[in-house]
């Protein structure tokens, strides 16, 4: 028997009764508010109107765009380097030809992952130009080029200074924190508004996007630094610049690598994004077919897409030793051999990728599409179509969940907010959540934010079951785990927007559609920090409950869920995260409300509307970020 109850005791403590009393207290105000049906919705008396001055403001910045000294003497010169970087590096990829490119990128992948990551890259530059998007993967590849340099770079500064120094840790925490949460489409708006369509606004949104994972892990690598190695080093003498140089920096080389790698995927998923304001590139052909429901052509700029995503995700992620991948003999080889195939290409006349090579895939893909529709989407005996499901989920779910938000008094929904976050934070995450609630009310976007989250909480519910249920297969069955992952690969590496090519094939356009997106997008983060916490249960647990004849469905409940606690909260709080971004885009496919709000404003060029819903956006995402994170103080006071 104590054998059994000491790990049991190890393991998280759950909150006592004494912090549900909040809760409870809420649900019962929030009930007798709807008995009395009085105040449901938000008064309008709290509400702001800011169309007019954000409509000053923007009619300001246009008016000033070419003579104002800010514009002409600092963001003018930013935006020319910008649009000039990425002309160079293009340029430079024209230069080099398909067959220099396409080698260089295979031989940088060879040396730094190894050779079949090598290969792989050859054959994903090869599908890029058979498919026909040669030229808008390398527009995407010039920008992301120039994105992803300046993201490291900002990221590293800001790392580095957060690293070491705790005033300026204490002081970027918060904004990282806040800007984690930010689905993408909100950094559009304001660098629109700024450097106008194009190619600056664009870079500079990614840099924005990319730049807080490297800043946020350079730190942790630096402030994690082995204290006694560091101690050794002082004992020599070091100055700082040297105990950095010699003993930081390569302590913190995986949290590094990582941050790279987060900084990677993040830039080049955001520049895809970015065709909505003039990108060009893969990320527009998606756009523009996206817009005009042609799956075939969508699915044609959307496989390169997951092409660069995955070859650039494993070259990043390499860990290729000093000796093997990175002396200057093997770079020079490459290098040679990139100047060879450039040049023995610019002889032969082949300079651009042969257009006799293409392969059209759109046709053959519309047909399935056609084909899929007439058979699949709705009609199909017993088990209905698509389309049947689609309207199933909207009438019996969607529907009544935005319909019983938007039902609750505004005051009972903020009490319920702050039970919530007080059940699993403190009073200043309690405090914090509501105010954020709060916020969206002022701004005047309640009912649509209510709609928006509405649909977040029936996409995180519909992952963390699917996850939940394949997480334990997984833990269970280490075949299970071998066959899940490259899937889990493949779905983590793969940018938001092309999510919706699939749903949109399938399901048409709507919420469910959106939502559908969502829940593919982050089920496999889900399923890994899941499957991670199932199986990082200690054994000595597991095997005390199977010598007292307990059987697996009781060893999963008793045992790994409750010492498992912290990786699974840490799912539900990735599901939110996650699951709202793609909801935002969802508004490119008919989901409406915050979404659809955001990008009627790019479209328009609709300040007001645009960086209203970008704001309820933000105060959405911090609010549902504070309601599913728990923090160390509330688990001490649970225990």
């Amino acid at each position: 028997m104590t054998t059994t109850t000491a790990p049991l005791a190890a393991g998280p403590a759950r909150p006592t009764a004494r912090r549900w009393w909040p809760l409870a207290a809420a649900v019962l105000l929030t009930a007798a508010g709807l008995l009395t049906a009085a105040g449901l919705t938000w008064p309008s008396a709290l509400s702001v109107d800011l169309s007019a001055p954000l409509g000053s403001t923007s009619d300001w910045i246009i008016d000033n765009r070419d003579n104002h000294p800010l514009f002409l003497y600092f963001l003018g010169h930013v935006s020319n380097a910008v649009v000039l970087s990425v002309r160079a590096v293009y340029l430079v990829l024209l230069a080099l030809g398909w067959a220099g490119v396409t080698v260089a990128a295979g031989v940088i992948a060879w040396r730094a992952a190894g050779l079949r990551i090598g290969l792989s890259t050859l054959a994903a530059f090869a599908v890029c130009g058979l498919l026909g998007m040669w030229v808008p993967t390398m527009q995407t590849l010039a920008l992301m080029v120039v994105a992803v340099a300046a993201s490291l770079v900002l990221g590293a500064l800001l790392g580095l200074a957060a690293g070491l120094s705790d005033r300026t840790f204490r002081a970027l925490r918060p904004v990282l924190d806040t800007m984690q949460v930010l689905p993408a489409f909100a950094y559009l708006l304001p660098v629109v508004l700024v450097f106008g369509i194009g190619v600056p606004a664009a870079v500079l949104a990614t840099v924005v996007y990319a730049a807080p994972p490297m800043a946020r892990l350079t730190a942790l690598g630096l402030r994690e630094a082995d204290p006694t190695v560091l101690e050794a080093v002082d004992s020599l003498g070091a100055t700082a610049r040297q105990r950095l140089i010699t003993a930081r920096l390569p302590l913190a080389r995986r949290q590094l690598l990582l941050g790279v790698n987060q900084t990677v995927m993040m830039a080049l998923s955001m520049a895809v994004i970015a065709s909505v304001i003039g990108a060009g590139g893969l990320g527009d052909r998606v756009y523009q077919a996206l817009a005009s429901v042609d799956v075939g052509a969508a699915l044609a700029a959307g496989i390169p897409i997951v092409l660069l995503a995955v070859v650039l995700d494993r070259t990043a992620t390499a860990e290729r030793g000093q000796r093997d991948g990175r002396t200057w003999p093997a770079w020079l080889l490459a290098a040679a051999l990139t100047a060879a195939a450039a040049l023995g290409a610019r002889l032969l006349g082949a300079v651009g990728w042969p257009t006799s090579w293409n392969v059209a895939i759109a046709e053959p893909v519309n047909t399935a599409v056609d084909w899929m529709t007439d058979h699949l989407y709705t009609g199909v005996p017993v088990i209905g179509g698509t389309a049947d499901w689609a309207a199933a989920f909207t009438s019996w779910v969607l529907d009544p969940v935005r319909s019983g938000l938007q039902a609750l008094p505004w005051w009972g929904l903020l009490l319920l907010v702050g039970a919530l976050a007080l059940l699993v934070g403190t009073w200043r995450t309690a405090l914090t959540a509501v105010a954020a609630m709060a916020a969206i009310g002022v701004l005047g976007v309640w009912d649509a934010s209510l709609d928006t989250l509405s649909q977040v909480l029936a996409a995180v519910a519909v992952t963390l079951v699917l996850g939940f249920g394949v997480s334990v297969a997984a833990a269970r069955s280490a075949r299970v785990e071998r066959w899940l992952r490259p899937v889990l690969d493949v779905f983590q590496t793969m940018p938001q927007f092309v999510y919706l090519i699939p749903v949109v094939a399938l399901f048409g356009v709507g919420r469910a559609p959106a939502v559908a997106a969502a829940v593919v997008y982050a089920l496999p983060a889900v399923v890994r920090i899941t499957t991670q916490g199932l199986r990082g249960v200690d054994p000595v647990a597991l095997e005390s409950s199977r010598s007292l004849g307990a059987t697996s469905w009781q060893q999963l409940r008793s045992v790994q869920i409750p010492l498992a606690r912290p990786a699974l909260l840490l799912a539900v709080n990735q599901a939110v995260v996650l699951v709202l971004a793609v909801v935002i885009i969802g508004g490119l496919v008919g989901g409406g409300a915050l979404g659809y709000d955001v990008v009627f404003g790019l479209a328009q060029g609709d300040l007001a509307t645009g960086l209203v819903a970008g704001a309820a956006i933000v105060c959405l995402g911090l609010m549902l970020d504070r309601v599913t994170q728990p923090t160390s103080a509330a688990s001490g006071k649970g225990a």
